[in-house]
């Protein structure tokens, strides 16, 4: 009889430590409980560098990080759609997730409600959390005796073939400032602000920058007088304590978000919300002002000293509906223009 009993209570015993191993399964599957978050990023080693760790500290959460272009983590969560691996894309650009609106859980951190209008998660699934503006880098020495505060002062005969600009059709950041100069002049289907893009295209005397960091660089070596490029390496470069000032056109200059979304069926999704949550917070964007050269996305956020608050540049508003459905339309014009002026 003792050696029945014996017999039943380890299989009573057994029977428990199965259910316990199930349970314990089912919520790391769900994501209840799980201390793991998978995050997918074309983010700087800087800016992960200054939000990864101290999640982890803060959470007791551990991070696997998987860093590539965004078109190709993209490409990555539409091939795992079914089975998704990472929990949350951090970076990219807000038409990038737009233009693929099945791939991310809806969620709205509460402090969404925090940030300024324009950068508010309107969509249910994207959170801006840094923004990026164009803007004009200028050779401090070569630009002594001229004066070059707006995009109108591009045109000054002076500057002729010493103006870096990309190529629109090739570079993101020459097409955001195209965008920007149609906005700041008129609008995106304005013959006057098309006619001041005809006037600056013969102010670049044919010259194209071959890439986005040839124009802050070339304007940095005393190649060029002005470049129009955008504020994250630019700052740096002010940083770093080289020869360059940032002018922020008077008519106005755009700012965009890098976005953050959960990936859809995301595994680990308690701890994805969390991660949403926390780039929002003050203490995070107060690091992203002062420590990066990225332009935090809350508005009373720090900024350092080789930031100018945004609060002092007259920002104006893309309308990125219309700009992410007529890109290819745009780029083409400023194509068709700029071979037309040669």
């Amino acid at each position: 009889m003792k050696k029945f009993l014996s017999v039943f209570l380890v299989f009573i015993m057994l029977l428990s430590g199965c259910s316990s191993n199930t349970d314990s399964g089912s919520k790391e599957e769900d994501g209840t409980g799980s201390k793991k978050l998978v995050v997918y990023s074309p983010n700087s080693e800087g800016l992960m560098n200054a939000t990864i760790p101290l999640f982890e500290e803060t959470y007791g959460i551990t991070v696997e990080v998987i860093q590539a272009g965004t078109g190709e983590l993209i490409k990555r969560i539409q091939s795992e759609k079914d089975d998704p691996y990472a929990d949350v894309l951090f970076g990219g650009a807000h038409s990038q997730y737009i233009a693929n609106p099945d791939l991310w859980e809806p969620y709205v951190s509460p402090a969404d409600s925090t940030l300024p209008e324009a950068y508010q998660n309107v969509s249910g699934f994207t959170t801006s959390y840094v923004l990026d503006g164009s803007l004009l880098i200028v050779n401090k020495d070569l630009a002594a005796n001229i004066t070059i505060e707006s995009y109108d002062d591009l045109l000054n005969p002076e500057l002729k073939g010493k103006i870096a600009m990309g190529d629109p059709a090739t570079s993101s950041s020459a097409f955001a400032q195209l965008t920007n100069i149609l906005l700041a002049k008129g609008g995106y289907e304005s013959e006057e602000a098309w006619d001041f893009v005809a006037k600056l295209i013969e102010q670049l005397d044919g010259k194209v920058a071959s890439g986005s960091s040839n124009i802050y660089k070339s304007v940095a070596d005393g190649e060029m007088v002005v470049g129009l490029s955008y504020e994250d390496p630019c700052a740096q470069l002010v940083k770093d304590g080289a020869n360059v000032e940032l002018v922020y056109p008077t008519e106005g200059a755009v700012y965009l978000p890098a976005t953050s979304g959960i990936i859809k069926d995301a595994k680990n999704m308690e701890n994805a919300k969390l991660f949403i949550d926390f780039i929002l917070t003050k203490e995070v964007q107060d690091i992203f002002g002062t420590e990066l050269t990225n332009r935090p996305v809350l508005a009373d956020a720090a900024t350092a000293d080789y930031m100018l608050p945004i609060s002092e540049i007259n920002t104006i508003d893309e309308d990125r509906d219309y700009v992410n459905s007529h890109k290819d339309e745009i780029a083409k014009k400023y194509t068709d223009l700029f071979a037309k002026l040669q």
